[in-house]
C-alpha cells in the first residue's frame, strides 16, 4: 500500500492552533510552547499524532494545564488553561516564574504582564521541577498577597493597575525570622519606596495589626489620591492601625 503515498505531512508543517491565547503571552511564548507541542510527535494528523502533541505539552512545557487536542481535516488545535505567572524568583543566574498556585514556569520575557520579584527567600540550593507546586511558606506567604492584589487590580483598577508601580516583595523577615519587632513582609515601588505590609494574610491579630481588609484599602486609597505608589514617599505604612492614611473600607 506505500506505493499509493503521495506525501506524508510532518507535524511542524500542519497548522497548529492554539486557542484562547492570553493577550499578555509574548511570542517568544508561544513559539515556545508550538515548540513543545511539535516535539517528536511524528508525521501526519488524526487521534494518534493529536494524542502525541498533548503528551509532548504535558512532559515539555508546563505552561498549558488541562491540555486537549483535537484533530481536524487540516489543523491541530490546542485547547487548555494558560498558566498566568505572578511573581519572579531570582537565584544566581537562574530565573523562574510562579503562577497563583506556586506551580514553577520557566522564564521568558513578558513584558506585558505585571510580575514581581519575590526576594528574601534562602538560597536555593536545588532548582525546584519546572511544572510543580513549590512548597514554602514564605513564598506562599508572598504569593497570597500578589493575587489579592492581582484581584483588587481587577477590581478596581483595570485601567491603570496598580502592581505595575510594584518591583519587589521582600519575606526576609517572614514570621519575624530575622527580628520579630520588624514588619513580616515588606514590598517595594519602582522607586524603592517602602510599603510596609506586616504580617502575612490572616494573621493581623496576633501582631496588632490593621486586618488585611484594612492594609488593601489604605494601599488603593493611596493609589486614588496620588495615581501613583512613586510619590516620593519614603514609606507607605500598612500595618499601623492608628495610620491616618485614609480608610474607604466601606468602599472597597
Amino acid at each position: 500500500l506505500e506505493k499509493y503515498v503521495k506525501q506524508t505531512v510532518p507535524v511542524a508543517e500542519v497548522d497548529l492552533e492554539l486557542a484562547d491565547v492570553p493577550l499578555w503571552a509574548s511570542d517568544q511564548l508561544k513559539q515556545k510552547v508550538r515548540a513543545a507541542a511539535i516535539g517528536k510527535a511524528g508525521n501526519g494528523l488524526g487521534e494518534d499524532i493529536a494524542l502525541s502533541v498533548r503528551r509532548n505539552l504535558e512532559q515539555l512545557t508546563a505552561w498549558l494545564d488541562d491540555v486537549k487536542v483535537r484533530s481536524t481535516y487540516d489543523r491541530l488545535r490546542v485547547e487548555g488553561r494558560w498558566r498566568k505567572p505572578i511573581g519572579l524568583v531570582k537565584s544566581g543566574r537562574l530565573k523562574f516564574y510562579v503562577d497563583t498556585e506556586r506551580v514553577v514556569l520557566d522564564y521568558v520575557p513578558l513584558p506585558d504582564l505585571p510580575i514581581v520579584e519575590i526576594k528574601g527567600l534562602p538560597p536555593i540550593t536545588k532548582t525546584p521541577p519546572l511544572g510543580e507546586a513549590w512548597q514554602r511558606d514564605d513564598l506562599a506567604a508572598a504569593v497570597m498577597i500578589l493575587d489579592r492584589l492581582d484581584h483588587m487590580d481587577k477590581t478596581l483598577t483595570a485601567d491603570k493597575p496598580l502592581l505595575y508601580e510594584i518591583d519587589r516583595i521582600d519575606v526576609s523577615n517572614f514570621s519575624g525570622r530575622q527580628n520579630s519587632r520588624y514588619a513580616h513582609i515588606i514590598l517595594y515601588s519602582k522607586d524603592n519606596s517602602q510599603i510596609i505590609w506586616g504580617a502575612e494574610l490572616d494573621k493581623w491579630q496576633q501582631h496588632l495589626e490593621s486586618t488585611d481588609e484594612e492594609k488593601l484599602a489604605k494601599l488603593y486609597g493611596y493609589y486614588k489620591d496620588y495615581g501613583t505608589l512613586s510619590g516620593g514617599a519614603k514609606y507607605i505604612n500598612l500595618r499601623d492601625p492608628r495610620d491616618k492614611i485614609p480608610l474607604p473600607v466601606d468602599k472597597y
